[in-house]
């Protein structure tokens, strides 16, 4: 039981993860249109941009995500195959997960990674809010 809700665990940190990488730029985006000075605070920007440089990183390199294989490893103790088990497992795993070529991949991620590098020429960064 253990295993299965550790990997649960991460299984709900990597949605966390790629939930911060999509909304965060939408929060830049909107924010600076709205005049919301936090989004363009150093650290906030900072960890957005790395976040989705290694995501780039690694689909450039064909480089699966540790989260991923620290799950899969995890079910394997747990004694799953595939993607079975509990409720929340089910569905943060359906929003997720998806089969598509890997130049999709590819060209999504480095497509989403050159509009964050365009929002820090935008909307640059600032150590303190205004």
């Amino acid at each position: 039981m253990i295993w299965q809700w550790l990997a649960d665990a991460v299984l709900t940190v990597h949605v966390g993860i790629v939930l911060f990488v999509v909304l965060g730029l939408v929060l830049v985006l909107v924010g600076n249109r709205l005049g919301w000075p936090w989004v363009n605070v150093l650290w906030f920007r900072v960890a957005h941009l790395a976040a989705i440089a290694v995501v780039v990183a690694q689909a450039w390199l064909g480089v699966i995500c540790p989260l991923t294989t620290l799950e899969a490893w995890l079910r394997r103790q747990a004694g799953q195959s595939g993607y079975e088990g509990s409720f929340i497992e089910y569905w943060l795993q359906q929003v997720l997960y998806y089969d598509a070529p890997a130049w999709v991949f590819i060209a999504l991620y480095t497509g989403f990674g050159l509009l964050v590098v365009v929002s820090w020429w935008c909307f640059p960064p600032r150590r303190r809010p205004r």
